[in-house]
């Protein structure tokens, strides 16, 4: 599920050892923004400590945002963080699919040197003009980019755009084409974050705007959002449908230990990760 995706600042101890206790769909451990320059190594070694702590039936799965490509501290932060306990990280700031390769390529050459089994997803987020015109492409760059993030504010400052948030006139077209371009590519898109902390009425007129663009969920900065998105953003009948399909196709196979690997469902190959996604999926459906 990518209904929601709960960023906790990377820096502050007290907030990453609660969080573990939250429930949104995707739990990311920020190393970029929410941490200032001189705390980013700290930072780092939280994050770390943290991740070695993770339990293997964790609440969410746990991603990473790390800071952007051109920084110069990407490869410190993929030394301190990639292990088995890390399902994906967040790439901020992209504006081609030549930058995803270059991560993943760092990623992947890691991996590799662990003897790491799992694959770390990539969720890439847009947050330029450049971002924007070259989404699809971003999304399409490879088989680990999994989602793509519309991060609002700093398009708009790269934009050049003083205005609020809920001004969207300023916003609609890279809001309305980032989903697009993610359907293409065969994976979904996460709205920006609604900054209006305790404002939960007007989260939920956006949320709905977000939903209405083909968004499959947003980007959050507080617990308290996570139930009114999880409303908003609840299983379609349509992935509910796919979800009974999955789970009737494969469930003698998982369950009862009779593994057939892969399997062909409506003209597509599904597998245990899917029969995951569809339990997921009907579990939110009950909700």
């Amino acid at each position: 599920m990518f209904r929601s995706l709960l960023f906790i600042p990377g820096n502050n101890e007290r907030f990453l050892k609660k969080s573990t206790n939250l429930h949104p769909d995707i739990l990311c451990f920020d190393l970029e923004d929410s941490v200032p320059s001189n705390e980013k190594e700290a930072a780092r070694r939280l994050v770390a400590a943290q991740l070695a702590s993770q339990e293997e039936d964790k609440l969410s799965p746990i991603y990473v945002r790390i800071n952007s490509v051109d920084s110069g501290m990407i490869d410190g932060d993929l030394e301190s963080i990639i292990g088995n306990k890390l399902d994906g990280i967040v790439l901020p700031k992209i504006g081609t699919s030549k930058e995803v390769m270059q991560v993943i390529d760092k990623i992947h050459m890691i991996a590799s040197k662990r003897k790491l089994t799992s694959r770390i997803q990539i969720i890439p987020s847009i947050e330029t003009a450049k971002g924007v015109v070259n989404a699809n492409s971003i999304a399409s760059a490879h088989e680990d980019v999994v989602a793509l993030v519309f991060g609002v504010f700093d398009y708009l400052y790269d934009m050049d755009i003083d205005s609020e948030y809920d001004e969207s006139i300023s916003y609609n077209y890279a809001r309305s084409k980032i989903p697009v371009d993610a359907k293409a590519a065969g994976i979904v898109a996460l709205d920006g974050i609604w900054q209006k902390v305790s404002d939960l009425d007007g989260l939920a007129m956006d949320a709905t705007v977000a939903k209405n663009l083909g968004y499959s969920g947003k980007t959050l900065i507080h617990p308290s959002h996570i139930n009114p998105v999880h409303y908003i953003f609840r299983p379609t009948k349509k992935q509910i449908e796919w979800a009974k399909k999955v789970l009737a196709s494969l469930q003698d196979s998982i369950e009862k230990g009779n593994p057939k690997g892969a399997i062909l469902l409506d003209g597509k190959m599904i597998d245990a990760v899917h029969y995951k996604q569809a339990k997921a999926v009907l579990k939110a459906a009950n909700q």
